[in-house]
């Protein structure tokens, strides 16, 4: 049986390609960064954890809040930052000084590492973990083993 974190990787890939539409999360159609986490959720776990709130796709959030550390902290295990593994969501702050807007799944470790995402303008993509990709990771977590 293969392990949940090569499942979360084998699910995400199945949604490259799919084009950029925010708060949608349909594989093929349409999606955004949490809408492809919400996918693989789904594929999961079955149903999703959480009714998710209406967000903005404005890098800065003017009102401040971490609303997506603090819902990934609810369902997810968080992990230090050091301790990376194919299948972790990561979760990025685009903005120096403003809240964490952007995930993505780490896809693949070692010396040439890369994450799955949806980026705004183009669709759900595999990309190098770049060092200026790194250094705007400020959580990291695994997929519970079962859900809470």
């Amino acid at each position: 049986m293969m392990s949940l974190s090569k499942q979360a990787v084998t699910e995400a890939r199945l949604w490259i390609g799919t084009p950029y539409q925010h708060q949608t999360s349909c594989c093929g159609a349409g999606t955004d960064c949490l809408g492809l986490l919400r996918g693989v959720w789904r594929a999961l776990y079955g149903a999703e954890p959480a009714r998710v709130p209406a967000y903005t796709m404005d890098w800065s959030e003017p009102s401040r809040q971490e609303a997506l550390l603090e819902a990934a902290t609810q369902h997810l295990c968080p992990k230090p930052l050091g301790d990376a593994a194919e299948g972790d969501v990561l979760a990025f702050r685009m903005m120096a000084g403003g809240p964490a807007k952007h995930v993505g799944i780490q896809s693949e470790i070692g010396a040439e590492p890369r994450f799955i995402h949806a980026y705004s303008g183009q669709s759900v993509v595999e990309n190098t973990l770049t060092a200026s990709w790194r250094r705007r990771i400020v959580a990291r977590f695994s997929f519970p083993e079962e859900v809470r």
